[in-house]
């Protein structure tokens, strides 16, 4: 039930200290982007939105509210696949997913409209760094901070979480060079340990009414640094899917 404004540090701390935890150094807090966008104030009310001809046009072969479809064009490079019910983008933040990652669900309407949706952070690396430079002022230890959204795969069924933003972790980490049990030196192996961990994060936030929108992750087993999103969106001429 975060509000526009809501200080997610104090939210955070104070759920802490319910559940009975102190932050140690090399410990994550993965967030849930919704609550993010949320204290962010990235809620739009789709009765103030007015459809560009593109948007109109294009409503009836996805089956879409052309309202909500100019955000989904507004957060947008450009649209790669479309189908009723789904339009497939490359999100101003460089990732591909469905409807530019806008959503209705748990976004509680500030008036009886019931139109409100719910747009990804503006920069979700931005947010992670700024919610991890204060927690690591108010606690005194080196933190990683992790803000998580679910998206479907284009080879798999079901969503799954993926992380958009983070700050004080490894996106990627580079395991080229390095030896198998038996001796092979492995020579592609990249591990994509954000997502693995916001995958694992996705698992106990739930994805309907749990209410649960943060977790607190120990024993990441790689060493922390800064990162950033970038290292986990594959380059255009590298992608066999578009």
């Amino acid at each position: 039930m975060v509000n526009p404004g809501d200080d997610l540090k104090v939210l955070i701390l104070d759920g802490l200290k319910r559940a009975g935890l102190s932050l140690n150094h090399g410990d994550i807090l993965v967030l849930a982007q919704k609550i993010v966008s949320k204290s962010e104030g990235r809620s739009v009310n789709l009765a103030q939105v007015k459809p560009s001809q593109e948007a109109v046009e294009l409503a009836p072969k996805v089956e879409k509210d052309p309202r909500l479809i100019e955000l989904i064009l507004q957060e947008s490079k450009s649209i790669l696949r479309t189908r009723p019910g789904t339009i497939i983008v490359e999100h101003r933040l460089g990732f591909v997913c469905a409807n530019a990652g806008i959503d209705r669900s748990n976004v509680r309407s500030t008036d009886d409209s019931g139109e409100w949706v719910l747009l990804l952070p503006e920069d979700p690396d931005a947010s992670a760094q700024y919610l991890r430079n204060q927690l690591e002022k108010d606690s005194g230890v080196s933190l990683g901070v992790l803000i998580i959204d679910s998206h479907g795969r284009a080879w798999r069924m079901g969503t799954a979480g993926v992380a958009i933003g983070f700050s004080g972790m490894p996106g990627l980490v580079d395991l080229r060079g390095e030896k198998d049990l038996f001796g092979f030196r492995l020579e592609i192996t990249q591990v994509g340990a954000a997502d693995e961990l916001a995958s694992a994060a996705s698992l106990v936030m739930g994805q309907a009414a749990e209410g649960t929108p943060v977790v607190h992750a120990r024993g990441f087993p790689y060493a922390l640094r800064e990162g950033q999103l970038s290292e986990l969106i594959r380059p255009e001429r590298e992608d066999l899917f578009r």
